[in-house]
């Protein structure tokens, strides 16, 4: 029995190892089906699939960021308009060529832009049997004994071109231009890289045509381009900046730079000004687009990473109402002062308000009159950066600085005073001020603007003796002690203004001690009007030199409104350095130039003595040379005056900072205007009213344009 047990126990171990072979066989079995299939039918598809690459990421280029002036008006926007584009995802000549004969159809594109090469390149296209004889068996042979292969094809396609001739060029017909524009406008651009073909006056039919067409289009594709608007005209134009268009793409110079940086060759970037300082906040984040290509560069698949989003936008400084205003009190004062004697040389006027607590520039403007070489007509053109990149001697503006500076040096202390008697230094003119004023103290100097009093504070900072028609011994070093005390104020050295090509002005090179008692009342060096708002806002202020800004706020772009997002960042003010005073020094300053606009003997006081927002100022009258865009016409450049005025109100707690130059006034020593003065107290006037029409209206709940007729309806009923 027990036997039996044994061998029934032996039977089902064979039975079972039988049953997991089978398993086993089935599952191999199956698994050599699947690789067969996977090989068999399968197998090309996985072969590019492995093949394929994934490592070409194009940045799609977005709308610029906006800009607005301080009190949330557009002042940059983007235009939209309808464009057509050209993507090349891998296709050949003759692809590309096809495509553009199939556009050519549906679009007129004006071949303006199409050079001679081109079209020998699209001859060469259009008749390659033709373009083949043009090199000889003999010139193959030769060529290819002296080149290498690449060297040769380059020298036998250079041959062709050089033998096409005129009769040839012509046989191209319009509708063939037209297509080798389009053909230029698709080779013109990168590859998977969207390029511009056209987007100036794209018809609404035209664009309707390509949209119902792209399926017989392969790469073209219609989209919204952008363009710059500028809501002011004019306006502060060469301030704002300029944008490279599609055609431009990045600078040569700037290439490597951009390109670094994500950018595409062809993307519009921020060529000057404005726009090129903030390139990185207008730019905007990109749309990333991931193109997954095969070996031979078609595209597989396109995959969008992100969608990007348009530029930041910037909140400027400048308030555009009062900038309007400004421009045009320049524009009427620079047209009646050219009716003086004397002013044939006069074409410009510069105006800066700045807050001489923050740094904020108000208003920047500049106004040029520029004679049109064609019509010979005169025209005003906007000229606001001058207010940065040209200099001018200024006269008398900069007394405050050398009175400061002779406190600093111990040559004179608050109080101190000097006769005031014409001075006569060997073998030099007489040099006086305007008037012998006779014993003079610093305010009273301020007052008067006493030149004699600023040359003997210099002879003294120089260690210096003075005896009439004597020779002056003086330590030239006093050169660069007031020039580096000048720039302290921002006079001479640039301002830190958030603009580039700023200019710092230019210092006299000579030593001589005549030129150190010119340089005390500004006839030698010159300084730009930018650096005259610095100045006086240091002044004003009580000594802090403030970098002057022109952005306030970054913000977050809203889409779809023209209303400001989230503040992103807020330029804050920046103090670039702080005079060294004691007591009583500013407040001597302060009390001079207080005098200059509301004492009888003040030299502004005519123009500024019933202002109802006491202002403090400096005038300043400089005798120069004329070194302006007309003086090629002169074998020696003409002696002119010119005119400059610097200020801050209310003078005993300042909110806005003036300065006001006039370059090459009049020719001679007298002239017949005071531009200076009438263009200060004017801005300065439209300061203050506009100031009082905003709280008036902010108080009645109402707009300024309302507030404005309502002060209108009211004149009208008094006069009545």
């Amino acid at each position: 029995m027990v036997q039996n047990k044994k061998k029934k126990k032996k039977k089902i171990i064979p039975v079972r190892l039988n049953l997991l072979f089978f398993v086993v066989f089935f599952l191999f079995s199956i698994l050599i089906l699947r690789l067969g299939v996977v090989q068999i039918v399968y197998g090309d598809d996985y072969k590019r699939e492995i093949e394929r690459t994934e490592d070409i990421t194009v940045n799609n280029p977005v709308p610029r960021g906006k800009m607005y002036d301080r009190n949330g008006h557009v002042i940059v926007d983007n235009t939209p308009k309808n464009a057509i584009t050209y993507t090349n995802f891998g296709a050949s000549q003759s692809e590309m060529l096809e495509v553009a004969e199939r556009l050519a159809q549906l679009i007129e594109l004006k071949p303006d832009k199409v050079q001679e090469r081109d079209k020998k390149d699209y001859w060469i296209i259009k008749n390659p049997d033709r373009a083949a004889e043009k090199v000889s068996e003999e010139e193959h042979e030769a060529l290819k004994e002296e080149l290498e292969t690449k060297e040769y094809n380059s020298k036998v396609y250079s041959l062709q071109l050089e033998r096409i001739t005129d009769e040839e060029l012509e046989e191209l017909t319009e509708d063939d231009l037209e297509i080798l524009a389009i053909y230029r406008a698709f080779s013109s651009g990168y590859a998977l890289t969207p390029q511009i073909v056209k987007n100036e006056d794209v018809t609404q039919k035209e664009f309707a045509l390509v949209s119902e067409n792209l399926q017989y289009l392969p790469g073209v594709d219609t989209t919204t381009d952008w363009e710059r608007s500028y809501a002011f005209g004019n306006t502060l134009r060469t301030v704002l900046g300029k944008v490279t268009d599609s055609n431009e793409g990045i600078p040569k110079e700037e290439l490597d730079y951009y390109l670094a940086r994500d950018y595409n060759r062809n993307d519009r970037v921020g060529k000057s000004y404005i726009e090129k300082q903030y390139e990185d906040v207008l730019h905007g984040q990109k749309a990333k687009v991931k193109n997954i290509t095969d070996k031979a560069g078609k595209v597989i698949e396109t995959e969008v990473i992100s969608e990007g989003q348009r530029g930041k936008d910037l909140v400027l400084t400048i308030d555009m109402d009062l900038q309007l205003e400004v421009e045009k009190i320049i524009e009427e004062e620079l047209r009646a002062a050219k009716k003086s004697p004397r002013t044939g040389l006069l074409d410009r006027a510069f105006v800066v308000l700045m807050d001489p607590n923050t740094g904020d520039i108000i208003t920047m403007a500049g106004k040029q009159l520029v004679r049109d070489k064609e019509t010979g007509k005169t025209e005003m053109q906007d000229f606001a950066l001058g207010t940065i990149t040209t200099s001018y001697n200024v006269g008398s503006t900069v007394k405050g600085a050398t009175i400061l500076t002779g406190y600093q040096t111990g040559a004179i202390r608050p109080g101190t005073v000097f006769y005031d008697a014409p001075l006569k230094i060997a073998q030099t003119p007489e040099m006086s001020s305007w008037k012998n004023f006779g014993n003079t103290n610093d305010i009273r100097a301020l007052r008067v603007s006493s030149n004699v009093y600023m040359f003997k504070t210099a002879i003294e900072i120089g260690d210096g003796r003075y005896q009439y028609e004597k020779p002056l011994p003086i330590n030239t070093e006093a050169f660069d002690t007031i020039r580096e005390s000048f720039a302290q104020f921002g006079l001479g050295t640039r301002t830190g203004i958030d603009l580039p090509n700023e200019a710092t002005g230019y210092k006299g090179p000579l030593k001589d001690p005549g030129l150190l008692l010119f340089l005390s009342i500004g006839q030698y060096d010159t300084y730009t009007p930018m650096q005259l708002a610095q100045y006086v806002s240091t002044i004003a202020n009580g000594g802090n030199r403030i970098q002057p800004r022109i952005v306030k706020e970054i913000r977050a772009p809203l889409m779809e409104t023209n209303e400001l997002g989230p503040v992103i960042e807020e330029i804050k003010p920046t103090v670039l350095n702080r005079i060294k005073l004691e007591n009583g020094w500013m407040e001597n300053v302060h009390e001079g130039f207080r005098q200059v606009t509301q004492h009888p003997e003040g030299t502004a006081y005519g123009k500024f003595h019933d202002a109802y927002y006491s202002p403090a100022g400096k005038t300043g009258t400089a005798q120069a040379f004329y070194d302006g865009p007309e003086r090629s016409k002169y074998a020696e450049p003409p002696e002119v005056m010119n005119l400059s005025f610097v200020g801050y109100a209310p003078h005993n707690n300042p909110e806005v900072a003036i300065s006001v130059v006039v370059p090459w006034a009049y020719q001679g020593r007298s002239g017949g205007h005071s531009a200076n003065t009438i263009i200060g107290r004017r801005a300065l006037d439209a300061y203050f009213d506009l100031k009082k029409t905003r709280e008036e209206a902010k108080l009645h709940n109402t707009s300024i344009v309302e507030q404005e007729n309502a002060d209108d309806d009211q004149e009208q009923t008094e006069e009545e």
